[in-house]
């Protein structure tokens, strides 16, 4: 399939340039012009989205999750221009971006099912007590309904599953709340290719058209603009601690706060217990290169650091890691920007005094290469700027004298998206002493394996506390996704004709 991108806005069905054209760096392939994104635009949006959301929210569940499969169908039905496009733009590889296309449809697909089900809509019904004494009670029910237009960030790292259709808009989508979305630059064309298949579900359903919105590029007064307008009841974002926490700040201060859902950054820790070092040191040694270099490291739940207990087997360990890594080919990073972030936070690892190289490979350009150090506990807890997210291949090996300085670094670790235990039946005991406190520390707690993969499932939590997330009891994968976008209505002495259909006998 040919395709290339028209570089418009996409305003409640309608195809809109802008005054100024930014133009796209594609890591391969042919740029192209984009209109850049204006405070205008992000009005007209928010306010088309808030007079689509009495028909949006009033549709049948049914109707809604029809909608749904109907997006995922004519994103594969665009499957190959998808592909080439975001291939040319994130210099990410085909299968990648086919899989991660299999993805976004098949969270789609299940959002509708759950909907269909209405799992997510929490019913409760507490009948009437007339004869109670010294009062009678009134019947009352409760049901989950849609707050109203959500506005999403596109993610950097994820073209299609965390951006224009992602796992945001599809759980907003499912709720019954129109969404705005303000397209990443790093990959306009993928988006707007994305944006063409919602229209066309959009037209097929009879979708209200400002259901949904595509706002390309634009300064740092569009993204103000869309999480200050008062039509926007919620956010959603990806990205990093400094650019989300300064819109997470905007929201809070509006004359009407609002809740915002932001997944700012994680270092992941695993901790090796010493019976499973001394039984599998050589395996997670190469299994943790292998999830640190997938993707180049571009994952939010790349397990960045690995505290062991020094000795022999710490040794075999990180001997292991370094040499699988030393056969790990440099990969091409998803813009120049975040190749260049990296690069600075591999020299800062070079310039500290409180860590030793392991593999120090150097990198140019988009490229990265992986790289790994080391420090021990005391280093560790004395230098907070060790704990810091370093987006890309680069791994820390943290040893540490004894298991009680274990159970002591755990206690310094921040809020985490994943926290990992290794471990054989001879570490139970240690573990029981560690999954109290890495429980606080992270939403989704492992043993023996890598959290790089999110499942797509009912029971997956992609979140964690501060600064993982900016809502602890949030994820933003999983079919709890979608109630992020509900609040809680109760129904008192209501005639059934009345109440919500979703209420009703």
């Amino acid at each position: 399939m040919t395709w290339t991108p028209s570089g418009k806005h996409l305003i409640a069905g309608e195809w809109t340039p802008g005054t100024t054209t930014f133009r796209s760096e594609p890591a391969h392939g042919p740029a192209h012009d984009f209109a850049v994104g204006t405070t205008d635009l992000v009005d007209r949006a928010c306010r088309a989205a808030e007079a689509a959301f009495p028909a949006f929210s009033a549709k049948t569940r049914e109707e809604r999750a029809l909608f749904l499969e109907t997006i995922a169908e004519e994103i594969d039905k665009r499957g190959e221009a998808v592909t080439l496009i975001g291939t040319q733009e994130t210099g990410l590889p085909e299968a990648r971006l086919n899989g991660e296309r299999g993805r976004t449809t098949g969270q789609l697909k299940l959002f509708a099912d759950h909907i269909r089900k209405g799992a997510h809509l929490d019913r409760r019904t507490d009948p009437a007590q007339p004869d109670r004494k010294p009062a009678p009670r009134p019947e009352i029910r409760l049901v989950q309904r849609p707050i109203g237009p959500v506005a999403v960030f596109g993610a950097s790292n994820f073209p299609l599953a965390f951006s224009t259709a992602g796992g945001d808009t599809a759980a907003a989508l499912a709720a019954g709340c129109p969404v705005v979305v303000k397209g990443h630059s790093a990959h306009p064309g993928t988006g707007e290719i994305i944006a063409e298949a919602i229209v066309a579900a959009i037209q097929r359903t009879g979708m209200p058209v400002g259901v949904f919105s595509l706002i390309q590029g634009g300064r740092r007064d569009v993204g103000t603009a869309l999480v200050t307008h008062p039509a926007i009841k919620a956010v959603g974002f990806t990205g990093s601690l400094a650019g989300g926490r300064a819109l997470f700040d905007l929201c809070a201060q509006r004359p009407e706060p609002i809740p915002f859902f932001g997944e700012l950054g994680s270092v992941n820790p695993m901790f090796l217990l010493p019976a499973a070092t001394a039984a599998r040191a050589e395996a997670i040694g190469s299994g943790w290169a292998a999830s640190l270099t997938l993707g180049a490291g571009q994952f939010c739940t790349n397990p960045g650091i690995a505290v062991v207990v020094d000795g022999p087997e710490a040794d075999k360990f990180t001997s292991a890691a370094k040499t699988a890594l030393e056969n790990a080919a440099p990969q091409t990073m998803l813009t120049s920007g975040i190749a260049s972030a990296y690069h600075d936070g591999v020299e800062r690892m070079r310039a500290s005094n409180a860590v030793a190289p392991v593999l120090n490979t150097p990198g140019t350009g988009r490229e990265a290469a992986p790289n790994l150090f080391e420090t021990n506990g005391s280093a560790w807890l004395a230098d907070h700027a060790l704990s810091e997210e370093v987006f890309g291949p680069l791994g820390l090996v943290v040893r540490v004298g004894s298991r009680e300085e274990m159970v002591k670094l755990a206690e310094s670790f921040q809020g985490q998206l994943t926290a990992t235990i290794h471990m054989e039946d001879e570490d139970l005991e240690l573990a029981r002493e560690l999954l109290p406190i890495v429980e606080r520390k992270a939403g989704r707690v492992l043993v023996n394996g890598f959290p790089t993969g999110v499942e797509v499932v009912d029971s997956m939590v992609h979140g964690g506390p501060y600064p993982a997330s900016t809502n602890f009891g949030a994820t933003s994968v999983g079919t709890m996704s979608i109630r992020r976008f509900l609040r809680p209505v109760a129904y008192q002495n209501f005639p059934e004709e009345l109440l919500p259909a979703d209420l009703r006998s």
